[in-house]
């Protein structure tokens, strides 16, 4: 159940006194453990903490003076108390999960703190949807802090979404109690230039006092680097290499590291603290992206914990990038992030601090998880209909959509192809000479080129733009379509066959979004994704299922790259290089123009 008596710390603080005093009794008494202090880096044996209106009363090494009749003692047995742990960036709807949803699975991984970032749906519904996350948000066992979205669009002049958010909406959303900031400030070529909006959004957040997220997608750290560091972004978690991890920290930023179901920017930054020995405090460990099935089948934060050790970080400094420096990064040092007295009583019981098994959960001093288990509610929101009624293609989809035409008495051609990158978000720019037949840009299986068409469905146009893409491995007559296409989330439909393409088009208009996979013109599987076209309000489980089938019709048709759904999922991202797809054309992210599908010879 949920604990009633949470209380904020000046309302708790007279009996949070009285309870470490001796002169009243705790709530709940854990002793026999082994504390982990974040602060100091030390595991301290044998000492005990007492809980009080949901929060840390007294961490010493005899809680005995605060335990009255009815306070409820927890033997640990020798277990670690660890802090519960932190996701500093993340983005709720790649779960494809609502907020409560998501929240039921992760929090039986140890993750009792989440900086999320909904500019997902943001793009769908605007400052509505970003409401509805954040209401649900506040709902939750655990805390879930909301980031405003930056940036719907997130390249304006490049591509057309849903809504779009703008500095009043900012602002506004400042006054909201679960605002924690601004969320990634993805134009950063903006800021570089000195677009007046961006820095207005970042000047309203600034003026609230709140925490402005970074996102600067680019190898290029000189002059446009810095300008980026001076318009305000506090973090940034787009970086590869230890150079981007270094140069970040360098200028006062805060360097997340990532590791998302498709993302693994750990082991290459993170030698820049166990190699090069800068101060870790500035280093912080974060998800970014995890869809249903890793969360279900590998975990969460406790999963990128795990891998920071197993690059050779120190156990200790790993737990620290995953508490207390993403507290105190977001201002919240004295709120959570550590088990230290006022704290919000999150923490975790473990008998490892390498291995990290989650023996139990504690948020807000109740026991939200045993043994894997969930043991508190998480409540939804009543979602509305206008929420589950978003993909609107204007009419029915044919094969003749998804032609490319080649030029006139042409035999072939030379195209511009977008290079799928594993485990990376940049894509690169590829050329291929392509066969033509009846006037038709050909795909070409032996140089793994397949077609990717974006179809508007947002406003009913009935548009579709066509390109190129290499790096699936798809074999035979095959398409997948997904609704899910950071950030504008039209539909982006990849097939060797023009027929299936239109099929799973179609299909996805008919469920109100999701993802499907199609073969020979049958569907292999499909994920329902009825809360705008992005998440689902079934419990994990039943998604992570689903997602896993769709995963197993990928490799059915010849796909082979780890986590492929997620490398076709940011195609249409616009604002990392090199190559991308949008509503108004493909996109050459170098340059931040649009560029033509085909070569002149």
């Amino acid at each position: 159940m949920e604990n009633p008596s949470f209380k904020s710390w000046s309302e708790s603080a007279p009996r949070l006194v009285a309870v470490a005093a001796g002169r009243a009794p705790a709530d709940l008494v854990i002793r026999g453990g082994r504390v982990v202090n974040v602060h100091t880096r030390e595991v301290l044996d044998d000492w005990q903490v007492a809980i009080a209106d949901g929060r840390f009363a007294y961490v010493g090494p005899d809680a005995g003076h605060c335990i009255g009749t009815q306070t409820e003692v927890i033997e640990a047995e020798g277990q670690y108390l660890i802090p519960g742990l932190c996701d500093a960036h993340m983005h709720i709807e790649s779960g494809m999960l609502i907020p409560a949803e998501f929240a039921r699975a992760v929090i039986p991984h140890g993750t009792t703190t989440m900086f999320t970032d909904p500019h997902e749906i943001a793009n769908v519904l605007g400052l509505e949807g970003v409401k509805l996350m954040h209401d649900e948000a506040l709902l939750q066992p655990v805390n879930i802090f909301t980031q405003m979205p930056s940036c719907a669009p997130s390249a304006p002049g490049l591509e057309t979404t849903g809504y779009e958010i703008t500095p009043d909406d900012v602002a506004e959303a400042m006054e909201w109690p679960g605002i924690i900031g601004l969320g990634e400030m993805m134009n950063f070529p903006g800021v570089v230039n000195g677009d007046a909006k961006m820095l207005a959004e970042i000047a309203a957040t600034q003026d609230a006092g709140k925490t402005v997220g970074g996102h600067y997608a680019s190898p290029d750290l000189g002059p446009a680097f810095h300008a980026y560091a001076a318009g305000g972004p506090a973090d940034d978690h787009e970086g590869t290499c230890e150079a981007d991890a270094i140069a970040r920290v360098r200028q006062g930023m805060r360097s997340m590291m990532r590791l998302g179901s498709a993302w693994y920017d750990v082991e290459t930054q993170i030698t820049a603290v166990t190699e090069k020995g800068l101060d870790p405090r500035n280093f912080i460990l974060c998800t970014d992206d995890c869809h249903s099935g890793t969360l279900v089948n590998d975990g969460h934060m406790n999963r990128v914990v795990r891998h920071a050790i197993s690059c050779g970080c120190d156990p200790l400094v790993a737990l620290q990038m995953a508490t207390i420096n993403t507290a105190t990064h977001f201002g919240l040092e004295r709120e959570l992030g550590s088990i230290s007295p006022g704290r919000r009583a999150d923490v975790i019981l473990t008998d490892d601090l390498t291995t990290l098994p989650i023996n139990n959960v504690i948020a807000r001093g109740v026991v939200v998880a045993e043994g894997g288990k969930v043991t508190v509610d998480c409540p939804h929101l009543d979602w509305p209909e206008y929420a589950r009624k978003t993909v609107h293609l204007g009419r029915v989809l044919d094969a003749v959509d998804f032609e490319i035409a080649a030029p006139e008495g042409a035999n072939s051609v030379r195209a511009k192809v977008i290079g799928v990158v594993e485990n990376q978000a940049p894509t690169k720019a590829l050329t291929r000479d392509l066969g033509v037949v009846d006037g038709l840009v050909e795909t070409d299986e032996a140089q793994d080129v397949c077609q990717i068409a974006l179809v508007e469905r947002h406003r009913a146009t009935g548009d579709v733009v066509n390109g190129l893409v290499s790096g699936f491995g798809y074999t035979g007559q095959m398409a997948i379509a997904s609704t899910v296409a950071h950030d504008s989330h039209h539909m982006i439909v990849v097939g060797t066959s023009r027929e299936d393409m239109a099929l799973a088009a179609n299909r996805l208009g008919e469920v109100g979004g999701g993802i499907t996979v199609f073969k020979d013109g049958e569907e292999l599987a499909l994920v329902e994704l009825p809360v705008a076209g992005l998440m689902s309000d079934a419990p994990a489980r039943d998604v992570a299922a689903k997602a896993d089938a769709m995963v197993a019709a990928m490799a059915q048709c010849g796909c082979t790259l780890n986590n492929a759904y997620m490398q076709h999922s940011l195609l249409a991202l616009v604002v990392i290089p090199e190559l991308r797809i949008s509503d108004l054309g493909l996109v050459d992210v170098t340059r931040f123009k649009l560029t033509n599908l085909i070569e002149e010879h």
